[in-house]
């Protein structure tokens, strides 16, 4: 679509105050050029991704040096942990991580929603020893001031917060932007709902000035979600400063059309549509209440 078509198919009620048709129009149309090599680009190299694979919650020591050091084999630059179950836990955990991956490769955490903003400034000052260029959901999703509180909290530490993963609308971004309560915006492609909806959020991230790395941690996301980071690179963006895309490396064997990961990026998918297709054989063996899996679990339960 061209640049006037393209802003036609957004809907920019309740955030005229911060992006108007107009704008988008202008920024699509700034990035006309370039728009050619950066699609070569994204063909060769791929769009950066990273792995929140290796520390999840609830892992051991030894399985997180095993995972870690198969990432690091695998090319892989930038590594995120969860944190906020135990204190000293996530000090030794990122302490461990920091140490396998060396300092000059990017670390993220990510909170899970779990701290009051008092709890949540505290809890980071004591990690910030390790470096993380970001924390993700650092307090409740919805509360846009606690976000903002925090920002500038931590950001004497360079500590930024990552957030949008939770968030259903244009709206709350809208007002998550005018808070400057984020230095990274996550938009999660099932949570936000339609391409056009995304389409308004990427264009107001561009004109606020903050990077946009989506939020892919979940059965379908990254096969989702690559359309529209690789898009907001070649056609709003037109920068990779900051920016990466999240990869887990679970189920994608049940999708017709799985991401194809090279070199810890993203290469864009050649297959006409979202991706989203799963296999037939997946549907049925896991359908409820007839699927195979779920007939198991019920006859194990006497159901």
């Amino acid at each position: 679509m061209d640049p006037r078509t393209l802003s036609s198919c957004i809907d920019f009620r309740y955030i005229s105050d911060v992006l108007t048709e107009e704008e988008a129009c202008e920024i699509l149309q700034k990035n006309q050029a370039g728009k050619k090599e950066r699609e070569a680009q994204m063909l060769t190299q791929g769009y950066p991704a990273y792995t929140t694979s290796c520390a999840w919650l609830g892992y051991s020591d030894d399985r997180l040096k095993q995972l870690c050091t198969e990432a690091l084999k695998g090319g892989w630059t930038r590594f995120k942990v969860k944190v906020g179950a135990d204190m000293q836990d996530d000090v030794r955990r990122c302490g461990l991580i920091r140490d396998m991956i060396g300092p000059e490769k990017t670390l993220m955490m990510d909170a899970n929603q779990r701290w009051d903003v008092p709890e949540a400034v505290e809890w980071m000052a004591r990690l910030a020893e390790f470096k993380p260029l970001w924390i993700e959901e650092p307090t409740s999703p919805d509360d846009i001031l606690g976000h903002a509180a925090i920002s500038r909290a931590l950001a004497p530490l360079g500590i930024g917060v990552a957030t949008g993963e939770q968030c259903h609308n244009r709206v709350i971004f809208k007002q998550l932007l005018q808070a400057r309560a984020l230095q990274f915006l996550q938009i999660d492609s099932c949570r936000l709902g339609s391409v056009n909806e995304n389409l308004s959020v990427l264009l107001m991230a561009k004109k606020f000035g903050i990077p946009v790395c989506p939020h892919a941690g979940g059965v379908g996301l990254c096969e989702l979600v690559q359309h529209l980071i690789i898009f907001d690179f070649i056609s709003v963006s037109a920068s990779l400063e900051n920016r990466m895309c999240e990869y887990v490396d679970h189920l994608h064997e049940h999708f017709k059309y799985p991401v194809l990961i090279q070199k810890a990026c993203y290469l864009p998918p050649k297959d006409a549509g979202y991706s989203t297709e799963m296999k037939e054989e997946s549907v049925k063996k896991y359908q409820y209440p007839d699927g195979d899996v779920w007939r198991k679990l019920l006859a194990a339960q006497g159901k």
